[in-house]
């Protein structure tokens, strides 16, 4: 008898986020249902303005939404307190980020390791282990400045995976990126996914990293208008 599936890693149903500023009320998503799978590689795209940080805020529990029920990883972080709610996020997802957001002053280790809590036991060993799965263990010395931009991006994919989240946020990751070095960023991320399982949905712009994804949810006004691959 086959195994069940796996419950969704994401599951939107009928989502609006308003933001009111003075007099005006804007919009920034009007009715999104959306159910991401499990080992997603999905990205959001679609013009500057038509939601895609607003809901990417919303799935990685950064923001809440005007209504709407948003499922994340099982629970629904909006019943949580914001103790939980942290928690949970500093559990379960992962952020990179366009900037990289490293410290300068930090190595690229100890930047690993702040991906880590506190207090947790063998931060340095798996901050190690965390760059050598991303192929830069001979730079784990050397502060941002002293790598290139895709080695930086590599850092912050480490120290977002370090803690082995369910789900990773990318925010235009490679937007910075010569193709060389957004391909090798690509392939990390996709490498990151086939070992652990890890779900993966990007925002972006970028036609290179667009053509690698295997699933496509395109965003405008706030709505989803077309959707393409295994999404629901």
């Amino acid at each position: 008898m086959p195994a069940p599936p796996a419950p969704p890693i994401v599951n939107l149903t009928d989502i609006r986020k308003v933001h009111r500023l003075g007099n005006v009320t804007v919009e920034a998503l009007a009715g999104v249902t959306l159910t991401i799978r499990e080992d997603a590689f999905l990205a959001v795209t679609g013009p500057s303005g038509s939601g895609k940080s607003t809901l990417l805020n919303i799935i990685g529990c950064l923001d809440a939404p005007t209504s709407g029920v948003a499922e994340i990883c099982g629970v629904v972080p909006a019943l949580m307190s914001d103790n939980a709610r942290t928690d949970f996020r500093s559990r379960e997802i992962g952020f990179v980020f366009q900037s990289y957001s490293l410290v300068p002053t930090l190595s690229a280790v100890q930047n690993v390791e702040m991906g880590l809590p506190r207090g947790e036991r063998d931060r340095r060993e798996r901050a190690l282990t965390a760059l050598e799965e991303v192929s830069l263990a001979d730079q784990a010395r050397r502060r941002p400045s002293e790598m290139s931009g895709g080695q930086q991006q590599r850092v912050a994919i480490a120290r977002a995976l370090v803690k082995r989240p369910s789900l990773v946020l990318a925010d235009e990751p490679t937007a910075n990126l010569d193709s060389h070095s957004a391909e090798l960023v690509l392939d990390v991320m996709m490498e990151m996914r086939s070992r652990f399982g890890t779900s993966f949905v990007f925002s972006t712009h970028d036609p290179r990293l667009v053509e690698r994804m295997d699933q496509i949810v395109n965003l405008r006004d706030g709505k989803i208008i077309s959707q393409e691959g295994h999404v629901s």
